[in-house]
C-alpha cells in the first residue's frame, strides 16, 4: 500500500470494513487446530438503529475478542438479531401506522418479516461501522428458521422432562400490550396515588376501617385478614363483612402475610391486586371474582362501573363512597407500582391459561450455579442471587401475540389431550399445520394453539442457536467461554439462559460473564427519548471516527456506567493522529534499516526495558478482561514514554549519527520498529482501523494479511534492564527540567544554551552524554556545581542551566 499523506478515517474505516470482509479475515475455521475462543454475543434487537449504549457494551466485548484472536484463538464470535418480541410488533406497528389485531395474524406475519427484510442490512451494518469483529457468516435470527426449530425443540423437550406444565392461574398481564409478561419484564415505578381509609360495615352494623389506595377492587374482594398477633382485632375472627358499594358479604381470616403497621392493619383480599393476594387466594381457597377483563377495562363483576378505564373506575368509586360518606379519611402518597417494561403500563393480575416452566423449586441450584461461573466484575453476582432469591413465580413462557415463534402444541377437542409435533417437522404453526397423526384416544380433532413463545425462552437458548451453525463442533463449543452482556438483562437474559443450559445440558451455558455498564448522558443520566438526551452514535461516528468511539468506550472497565463526554472523542481522534504521525517518522529513518542487528544503547535498553513491562501489564491485564487497564497503560506508554521522551531524544541520533559511533543509528531503528510494531498492536483491539492502516502501509511486509491475524507480543523477560531504566528516566528528568526552563523563558525547544551543569557523578552521566547534550541542545555538559539559580530534579539532583 502507498504511503499517504494524511490519514482520513472516513475512507479508511469503511475501506477497512470492506478489506475484512472480502479478506475473511474474522472468519471461524472449523478445520483450524487452534484452540477456540467462543463468544455468546447478545443479539441486539432490531429497533430501528443502534444506539450509545450498543456501541459501548459491544466494543468492550470486541477489545476481548480482538485480543484472544491475536493470542492465538480460532475466535468463534457470531453474530445474531433478536426479532420475535414485542419490540418488533411495536415497530412494526410504529412504521406501518397499523394494529396487528386489526389487520389480522397472517397479514401481520407477513408484513413483520418484510419489515424486518429491510431494515436488518442497514441494522447490521451499524455494528460492522464500528469495527465489530464478527464472523458474519455465522449469522442467526431469533424468527428465522433455524432459530424457530431450535427453540420449538427446548419447548418440546422441557414438556415431555415434566418442567413444562398449563393451566388456569394468576398471572401479571400487560392491559395495554394485552398479554401475559414474566416476572423479568417488569419494572417498578414510583406513582402518585390516594391512600383511603374506607368504612366496610359489620353484622352488627359497627364500622370496620379498611385502607387501601385500590377502591376500584372492590368488587372483587373476597375475603378480610388480620395478622394472628393482633390481639387488638382477634375478636373479629370469623365474623362476616359487607363490601361498600357493592355489598357482597365476606369472612374475615387470618394470616400472618397482613402487615399490621399498614394502614389500619385489616386489610382487603382482592381477585386480584398484587401478587400477595394471589397467595391468599391459592391457601384459603378462595372465591374468584374478576372486576378487571383483558383489555384493561372493568367487568361486568364491577356493576355500574363495568366498561370504565381503571383510572375511571377509581374516580367513580371514590366520588360514590364519598357520597355516602363511607370515606374516613385520605392522604396523597408515592408507591412502588409493577409496569411492563417494554410500554410503562402498570400491570394487572387476571386469572388465564398460560404455559410455565416450573423452577421455583430449583432456586437453590440456580444460586449454586451462579457461583460456578466466573464473574466480572465479581460484585455483578449479588444481583444475580438477588433475582434468583426474589423469584415468585414459575416462568410464564406464553404470549399473546401474532408474531413470535409458536407454541408448537394441539389439543384434542375429544380427550382434551395435548398433542406434539415430531421433531423431524419442526418449525411448524399450529394455526397453519395439521398433526401428522391423530390424538392417543384416534381422534383426529383438534384445536390448534394461538399463543406464542416468550421472545427469552427462545433468546436463552442462544448458545444452542449458534453452535446449532457447526453441529458437529458441539462437544468443541460447549460450554461456550464467554457470555458478554450489560448488567440490566443479568434477570432477563443471563439467568434464562442458566435456566435452559441447566434443563436442556445439565451444565454451565459458559465459564466466564463480563457484565458492562451503561452509557449515560453527560450529566450522568441515563438516555431517553422523553429526555431528549439522546445520542446517536453514528453521528458521531460521522464526525469523529469509529476508532474514537471505541476509545471513549475503553476508558471505562466493566461493570462501570459511564457519562457520554464528546471531549474523550477528541482525545481519541488526537490519539489516531499520534499514531499515525509518530509512526510516519519512524517509517522515514526505517528505509535503510537492516532487521537482526540490535541495540547497546542505555537510552535503547530503557525504552525496551519499558516496553517489556508493558506489554506484560497489558498481557495481564486482558487475561482477567480488564482492557481499561491495559488501554490506559499503552497510551500513557506511547504517548509520553515513547512520542514525548524516547523518540524527542533519539532524533539528534537519528539526524546526526556520526556523532554517537558505528551502528547507533541501526540501534536507534531496531528499537524504533519494535516499540512501534508492539504499541500498534497492544493498541489494535481498541482501534482497529488506524492500527491495520498503518500495518498495511508500514508493517506487513513478510507478514500475516492483517494485523489482527498478527501474534500478540511476547514478553522478554531477558529484556528488563532496571540499571538503564534507572539512568535512563535520569536522562528523561533532565530533559524535562531543561524543556521546562525553556519554556518559562518563552525560548523554542531547539534553542542552544552554552552550558549544562548537573550535580551527579560522572560515571551516571557518561553513557548518556550525548543523548543528553543532542536532546538538550547544549553547546557542553558538565558535573558539579553551578552557579545562581538551580533546578531540582524529583530525586534532589540539582541542574544549572547556562544560557
Amino acid at each position: 500500500m502507498a504511503e499517504k499523506k494524511i490519514y482520513d478515517p472516513k475512507e479508511a474505516e469503511q475501506r477497512l470494513q470492506e478489506f475484512w470482509d472480502s479478506a475473511k479475515i474474522y472468519k471461524f475455521d472449523p478445520k483450524s487446530k487452534k484452540p477456540i475462543f467462543s463468544i455468546d454475543t447478545p443479539p441486539p434487537t432490531v429497533s430501528g438503529e443502534m444506539h450509545i449504549g450498543h456501541t459501548f457494551s459491544y466494543s468492550q466485548m470486541d477489545f476481548i475478542a480482538r485480543y484472544k484472536r491475536m493470542r492465538g484463538y480460532n475466535l468463534f464470535y457470531p453474530f445474531g438479531t433478536d426479532d420475535n418480541g414485542i419490540a418488533t410488533n411495536l415497530l412494526v406497528e410504529k412504521i406501518k401506522g397499523v394494529k396487528a389485531e386489526k389487520i389480522g395474524r397472517e397479514k401481520f406475519i407477513k408484513m413483520c418479516l418484510k419489515v424486518l427484510e429491510d431494515l436488518r442490512p442497514k441494522y447490521i451494518q451499524d455494528w460492522k461501522k464500528i469495527g465489530m469483529s464478527c464472523d458474519w457468516s455465522l449469522f442467526y435470527s431469533t424468527i428465522d428458521e433455524h432459530s424457530r426449530r431450535i427453540s420449538q425443540k427446548s419447548f418440546i423437550d422441557l414438556y415431555l422432562a415434566g418442567h413444562e406444565y398449563r393451566k388456569e392461574a394468576p398471572i401479571t398481564w400487560c392491559p395495554k400490550c394485552t398479554m401475559a409478561v414474566s416476572q423479568v419484564e417488569m419494572d417498578d415505578k414510583d406513582f402518585e396515588s390516594t391512600f383511603s381509609d374506607i368504612i366496610f360495615k359489620l353484622e352488627d352494623g359497627s364500622d370496620l376501617v379498611i385502607s387501601t389506595t385500590r377502591p376500584e377492587l372492590l368488587s372483587s374482594c373476597v375475603s378480610i385478614f388480620i395478622h394472628p398477633d393482633d390481639k387488638k382485632s382477634k375478636k373479629l375472627l370469623g365474623k362476616k363483612v359487607i363490601v361498600p358499594l357493592f355489598n357482597q358479604e365476606v369472612e374475615i381470616r387470618e394470616d400472618s402475610r397482613v402487615d399490621p403497621d399498614k394502614g389500619t392493619g385489616i386489610v382487603m383480599c382482592c381477585t386480584f391486586g398484587d401478587l400477595t393476594d394471589i397467595e391468599w387466594y391459592l391457601a384459603h381457597n378462595l372465591e374468584l371474582i374478576e372486576s378487571i377483563g383483558k383489555d384493561g377495562k372493568m367487568t361486568e363483576s364491577a356493576g355500574k362501573y363495568a366498561g370504565m378505564k381503571i383510572d375511571e373506575a377509581r374516580k367513580a368509586i371514590l366520588s360514590d363512597l364519598k357520597a355516602s360518606k363511607l370515606i374516613k379519611s385520605q392522604k396523597e402518597i408515592t408507591h412502588s407500582v409493577n409496569t411492563h417494561e417494554r410500554c410503562g403500563t402498570t400491570i394487572e393480575i387476571i386469572n388465564s391459561v398460560q404455559w410455565f416452566i416450573k423452577y421455583l423449586h430449583l432456586k437453590d441450584k440456580f444460586i449454586e450455579i451462579g457461583n460456578q461461573l466466573n464473574w466480572t466484575p465479581e460484585f455483578m453476582k449479588n444481583r444475580y442471587d438477588n433475582w434468583v432469591g426474589g423469584l415468585q413465580w414459575d416462568w410464564c413462557i406464553s404470549r399473546q401475540r401474532y408474531f413470535g415463534v409458536p407454541i408448537p402444541v394441539w389439543y384434542c377437542t375429544d380427550c382434551e389431550e395435548i398433542l406434539l409435533p415430531d421433531e423431524k417437522d419442526l418449525p411448524i404453526d399450529p394455526l397453519k399445520d395439521s398433526p401428522k397423526k391423530p390424538c392417543k384416544c384416534g381422534s383426529k380433532n383438534f384445536i390448534p394453539e394461538k399463543d406464542t413463545l416468550d421472545t427469552w425462552a427462545t433468546s436463552s437458548l442462544t448458545p444452542q442457536l449458534a453452535i446449532g451453525l457447526h453441529p458437529k463442533l458441539k462437544d468443541k463449543l460447549f460450554p461456550m467461554d464467554l457470555r458478554p452482556q450489560a448488567h440490566d438483562i443479568i434477570a432477563f437474559w443471563l439467568f434464562n439462559t442458566v435456566v435452559k443450559s441447566h434443563f436442556h445440558e445439565d451444565s454451565l451455558p459458559w465459564k466466564d460473564v463480563t457484565i458492562s455498564g451503561w452509557a449515560l448522558d453527560p450529566r450522568g443520566r441515563k438516555m431517553s427519548k422523553s429526555r431528549g438526551n439522546v445520542i446517536r452514535p453514528q453521528d458521531m461516528i460521522e464526525k469523529y471516527s469509529a476508532d474514537a468511539i471505541r476509545f471513549w468506550a475503553a476508558g471505562s472497565k466493566l461493570g462501570d456506567d459511564m457519562p457520554f463526554q464528546e471531549k474523550d472523542l477528541v482525545t481519541g481522534v488526537k490519539f489516531v493522529n499520534k499514531m499515525w504521525n509518530a509512526t510516519k517518522f519512524s517509517n522515514m529513518h526505517l528505509e535503510d534499516y537492516k532487521e537482526g542487528r540490535k541495540t547497546t544503547r542505555v537510552l535503547d535498553k530503557w525504552l525496551l526495558s519499558k516496553l517489556a513491562k508493558l506489554v506484560k501489564e497489558s498481557t495481564e491485564s486482558f487475561d482477567v478482561y480488564a482492557y481499561s487497564k491495559a488501554k490506559s497503560a499503552v497510551e500513557s506508554f506511547y504517548l509520553a514514554t515513547f512520542c514525548d521522551n524516547y523518540l524527542e531524544i533519539a532524533k539528534d541520533r537519528l539526524y546526526n549519527p556520526d556523532k554517537y559511533g558505528k551502528d547507533e543509528r541501526t540501534g536507534a531503528q531496531y528499537t524504533l520498529r519494535e516499540a512501534s510494531i508492539q504499541c500498534i498492536k497492544m493498541m489494535a483491539p481498541f482501534m482497529p482501523h488506524i492500527t491495520e492502516e498503518l500495518y498495511q502501509i508500514f508493517f506487513k511486509k513478510g507478514g500475516s494479511p492483517s494485523i489482527h491475524l498478527e501474534s500478540w507480543p511476547e514478553f522478554d523477560k531477558s529484556l528488563i534492564d532496571e540499571k538503564s531504566e534507572k539512568t535512563g528516566d535520569f536522562l528523561v528528568s533532565i530533559v524535562a527540567a531543561v524543556r521546562q526552563y525553556k519554556q518559562g523563558k518563552g525560548l523554542s525547544l531547539g534553542t542552544e544554551i552554552r552550558k549544562l551543569i548537573i550535580d551527579c557523578d560522572e560515571k551516571l552521566l557518561k553513557p548518556i552524554l550525548l543523548d543528553l547534550q543532542g536532546a538538550s541542545r547544549a553547546l557542553s555538559v558538565e558535573t558539579g556545581k553551578g552557579s545562581g539559580d538551580s533546578i531540582n530534579l524529583s530525586d534532589g539532583t540539582e541542574v544549572w542551566i547556562e544560557e
